[in-house]
């Protein structure tokens, strides 16, 4: 279940009488009353939340469609719900500034999008998101502060941007399940803004050294699984770049990073087992709405779903990566297209179901750029 949603169900007795059973005089053996430590858990991450003008329209026209005001971005992503919400842990990329519920709503350079994307966030299945992005200081630290208000509103965690100086010091750290996992979040730029100079620690840049201090600080607040959202790459490029691979390399040999995540670069990059640990280079945009159509491939993207198995050390370790490919269709209505149902629906038009086979072709050779198929990577069936 996710961490985002508890549903505890209380059931009282109907009146039957319970079955008569032997009495030892011996209390029960605490393996009969209670469930051994957790094994597995299962991870979800996915691309960008990026919101353009026209696809803060379409949030607007549903949300009339729907007889209310404001944007409703639910259904923009009701067809990965399910992937989402089934997972132990959801992890989202909050890309862009949340604005005031009456905006102004700004596209690039400087963006300032709907707060309900925070609640279809939530509403999707997500239980935490990353907010260090390049994007993040588009609206100054009203901005950041805005973003994180909203997230806390909905029930989101957050890690990547701060309101204030202890906010930034303090590890996010999560109960999956009995399992604390902490999550990290940096960024390569702000786009040229300076951080202010009071509030140095307002949003985290990509520093090695810090990054590994932050992941041995969560580790020492009980984290027993530490993963790093990336926002990082040259942006259209699915190869990743050097300093991608280099530091992916290097932080994944420290004991305190078990899972790199990726983001920013708007197209889908390949993942990489190094050791026994995994890097997904550039998950793409989960959301968009570029414009009428993108050589780029800005409408790809993967939601992967990570495996993880606590070994005999008492570690965790990541036994498996299944990967959903997904499309942001733009018409009729913005929609991101699960791709692995689409291929299978017996309603779509074969020509429309061909078209998304060529999608899921060209993705699966992006995501395995370095290897992945090789190495265990499973596409979703």
């Amino acid at each position: 279940m996710s961490v985002a949603v508890v549903l505890l169900v209380v059931a009282l007795a109907s009146g039957c009488d319970a079955p008569e059973t032997k009495s030892t005089g011996e209390p029960p053996s605490p393996s009969a009353t209670t469930p051994g430590p957790r094994t597995t858990l299962t991870v979800v991450a996915a691309g960008d939340l990026l919101v353009h003008p026209a696809l803060s329209e379409q949030a607007a026209a549903d949300a009339r469609r729907a007889g209310r005001d404001g944007h409703d971005f639910t259904q923009v992503l009701a067809a990965v719900r399910a992937r989402v919400s089934a997972a132990d842990l959801a992890i989202c990329h909050m890309e862009t500034p949340l604005a005031e519920p009456t905006g102004p709503f700004t596209g690039w350079p400087n963006f300032s999008v709907p707060p309900e994307l925070a609640d279809a966030a939530a509403w999707a299945g997500f239980d935490t998101c990353s907010t260090a992005s390049n994007h993040s200081l588009d609206s100054g630290v009203e901005g950041i502060a805005r973003t994180l208000d909203n997230l806390d509103r909905v029930g989101l965690r957050h890690t990547g941007t701060a309101r204030t100086e202890a906010e930034a010091r303090r590890p996010t750290i999560l109960d999956v399940g009995g399992v604390k996992v902490g999550q990290l979040s940096y960024t390569l730029s702000f786009n040229g803004i300076p951080l202010p100079a009071q509030r140095p620690w307002a949003a985290n840049l990509i520093d090695e050294d810090a990054i590994l201090a932050e992941a041995r600080r969560a580790r020492d607040a009980g984290a027993e699984i530490v993963i790093l959202s990336m926002h990082w790459g040259t942006e259209y490029q699915h190869e990743p770049n050097a300093d991608q691979v280099d530091l992916a390399h290097r932080l994944l040999a420290s004991p305190d990073v078990d899972l790199i995540v990726g983001h920013h670069v708007h197209v889908v990059q390949p993942f990489e087992k190094i050791g026994a640990k995994w890097v997904a280079y550039g998950m793409g945009n989960l959301t968009t709405r570029f414009g009428d159509g993108s050589p780029e491939k800005t409408q790809d993207a993967v939601l992967p779903e990570f495996t993880f198995t606590r070994t005999s050390t008492g570690r965790w370790e990541v036994t498996g990566v299944t990967v959903l490919p997904t499309w942001m269709e733009y018409r009729p209505m913005a929609r991101v297209v699960d791709l692995t149902a689409a291929l299978s629906d017996p309603r779509l038009p074969a020509a429309r179901r061909a078209h998304y086979a060529a999608i899921v072709r060209r993705i699966n050779g992006y995501i395995d750029l370095r290897g992945a198929f090789s190495t265990g990577l499973r596409m979703s069936q």
